[in-house]
């Protein structure tokens, strides 16, 4: 796992504006550093040493020495494409898997993105044409992002490294505001920095003579084969096993993260890892948000190690101002600081671990799917009649059950924007200074492009779909990335795999959620080998006890202070700021994920602004 970041049009300072840059992502490789320059590009490279430990060092170069390679990721089937390439003659100079990716386009130009299997974002830079090729793997596990200025191309692993450079304008986008506070996440191409863009899952581009050319090289495409359960949770046991001896490739030692629920529990069996980290909060509800003792009953049960991390509220609120500059761009995730402390926990021990996400998108494992499948009475009512109903519930004080009518008098398509929806349009609207903000369109047409896909689906597989393509990559991913290279730690998501994206695809609604229970297939599968209790449990996912928080004088003073700070009276009508966070406090409504929303933007901000 390492980390990247390059220009074109060289600046000659004898280095030191790329060794500047390269500075910002050392967290993404303290084990080596290399770099390459000419007149037209400068590439520097930060290695966190997982395979070929003493080789594989980069910028890696073809046999001719024409073609340059800087690469961020894992490729899981690299020693059988390295078999295929050598059969056509191509000479490998270490035992890297980055290496295949340099003779694999060679090989078979863009193609090459199609055959590999695994996480990845690299360039390829061509002396002879001056031309660059570049791909992010088809889930967006590993981060890409790019800006064009006056004169140069930028791209790289992270957008801090960018900073340093002359011609970068720090620019905040306030149509991001917006967007980020419905979505809890920047759901967009564009970054909140004006005109810096992330290059989308599944894309590759050709850059030259100035010119940026995108394409995408994959979708999912949910096709179901008729099937019964057993059948398929057999087939689930079987590819997700493989992929999880796949995702072992590795010359260090590979540990695992593990919560109580089963997506965690059931990667750290079949991996048969020595050592599983997780970690708790303290909290005087019980152990509502603490997994520990759920995750060291089941390590014990499989026979490995457990070793686990109390976070209190003041590490807590600590790091929180460090996590959110790592993030790049706001994250309002309260789970995301979850996860940077169990990274930071075990890389105390290993460099690498497994993780599971991407189960529930891919299996459908979030409660919420079950709605469409839920009919009350209520909902054999004539749509029309809802919808109405619907509108007029808008404009009432949202108690108890109003919310219900509202989104009973919507379609799939207009309630649903993923697993966050923090802020309507008309919410932002009001709490939101900035024309240019308000200017955002309604979060759902930022939707509209992924429902038209699937538009002959179940509401379900719409679901699944839109979390794949947005959720999945502006969150989950995300989070999973920063937090774990910010502690130099390199992680794995066995479920995010080509195979089992393949398998999950044609599962049958049955087999995947139903009014009782959510992935039922995986559940199955995992019920082979893991006990029960285990197998079928709720998803917590990283519970973390952000409401009670902000219901304590110390951490509602300290969000209060951002409230009423020079930067809230910039962005936010900090009146409704205040009448929200006060609200809270007086236990009339828990209205913790909005106010948690507006003070990561505001940390964040801080971070990178101020």
């Amino acid at each position: 796992m390492c980390g990247f970041v390059g220009f074109t049009n060289y600046i000659n300072d004898d280095g030191v504006l790329l060794g500047s840059m390269m500075d910002k992502i050392v967290h993404r490789g303290p084990d080596a550093a290399g770099s390459y320059v000419d007149s037209d590009i400068a590439l520097g490279f930060r290695r966190l040493s997982i395979i070929d430990l003493e080789g594989g060092n980069q910028p890696m170069f073809n046999e001719d020495g024409t073609l340059v390679l800087v690469f961020n990721g894992e490729i899981y089937n690299y020693k059988q494409l390295r078999e295929e390439l050598a059969e056509l003659g191509h000479t490998f100079g270490t035992n890297a898997d980055s290496e295949v990716v340099l003779h694999g386009f060679e090989a078979w130009g863009s193609e090459v993105v199609n055959r590999l299997r695994g996480m990845f974002a690299f360039v390829i830079y061509n002396k002879d044409d001056k031309s660059i090729f570049g791909a992010r793997d088809m889930f967006g596990i590993k981060p890409f992002y790019y800006t064009l200025t006056e004169n140069s191309f930028l791209f790289g692993s992270e957008i801090k490294a960018f900073i340093a450079h002359p011609e970068f304008k720090k620019q905040l986008n306030e149509q991001a505001l917006a967007h980020y506070l419905s979505f809890q996440y920047s759901p967009t191409e564009e970054t909140f920095f004006k005109g810096t863009y992330k290059l989308p899952p599944a894309h590759y581009f050709t850059f030259k003579d100035g010119k940026l050319e995108k394409t995408r090289y994959f979708k999912p495409e949910f096709n179901v084969v008729p099937g019964v359960l057993p059948f398929y949770a057999d087939e689930v046991d079987k590819t997700v096993r493989e992929s999880v001896e796949a995702h072992k490739i590795a010359d260090v030692e590979i540990g695992s993260f593990l919560s109580s629920g089963i997506d965690s529990s059931y990667i750290a069996e079949a991996a048969k890892v020595d050592k599983t980290f997780t970690v708790g909060f303290e909290s005087g509800d019980g152990d509502r948000y603490n997994e520990i003792g759920f995750a060291k009953q089941f390590a014990d049960t499989i026979g490995v190690e457990n070793i686990s991390k109390v976070i209190t509220p003041e590490e807590y609120w600590t790091e929180f101002p460090k996590i959110q500059y790592h993030m790049d761009e706001p994250l309002a995730d309260p789970a995301a600081i979850a996860l940077y402390f169990v990274s930071k926990l075990a890389s105390e021990h290993v460099k690498v671990v497994m993780s599971g996400e991407g189960a529930d998108e891919l299996f459908g494992g979030y409660r919420i799917y079950a709605e469409p499948l839920t009919l009350t009475f209520y909902d054999r009512m004539p749509f029309a009649l809802r919808r109405v109903i619907s509108k007029v519930c808008e404009y009432l004080p949202k108690v108890h059950g109003v919310n219900y009518l509202i989104r009973r008098g919507k379609t799939i398509e207009e309630r649903y924007i993923g697993n966050a929806n923090i802020f309507t349009k008309k919410e932002r609207d009001t709490l939101l200074k900035s024309e240019a903000a308000k200017s955002a369109p309604q979060p759902k047409i930022l939707c509209d492009k992924f429902y038209d896909e699937v538009a002959n689906k179940d509401d379900v597989t719409k679901m699944q779909y839109l979390d794949i393509n947005m959720w999945l990559m502006g969150d989950i991913l995300l989070k999973a990335d920063k937090t774990s290279m910010a502690n130099s730690l390199e992680l794995r998501v066995p479920f995010l795999d080509k195979k089992v994206m393949e398998l999950a695809a044609t599962l049958p609604l049955d087999c995947r959620v139903n009014t009782v229970s959510t992935k039922l297939a995986l559940r199955g599968a995992a019920e082979k080998t893991l006990p029960r209790i285990t197998a079928q449990k709720d998803k917590l996912g990283f519970p973390v006890p952000i409401r009670e928080w902000l219901r304590q004088d110390e951490y509602y003073g300290t969000v209060k202070e951002a409230f009423t700070s020079e930067t809230a009276e910039k962005y936010f009508n900090t009146k409704g700021l205040l009448r929200l966070l006060d609200a809270h406090r007086n236990g009339k409504i828990d209205i913790s994920r909005k106010i948690w929303t507006v003070y990561t933007f505001l940390v964040w901000h801080k971070e990178y602004f101020e």
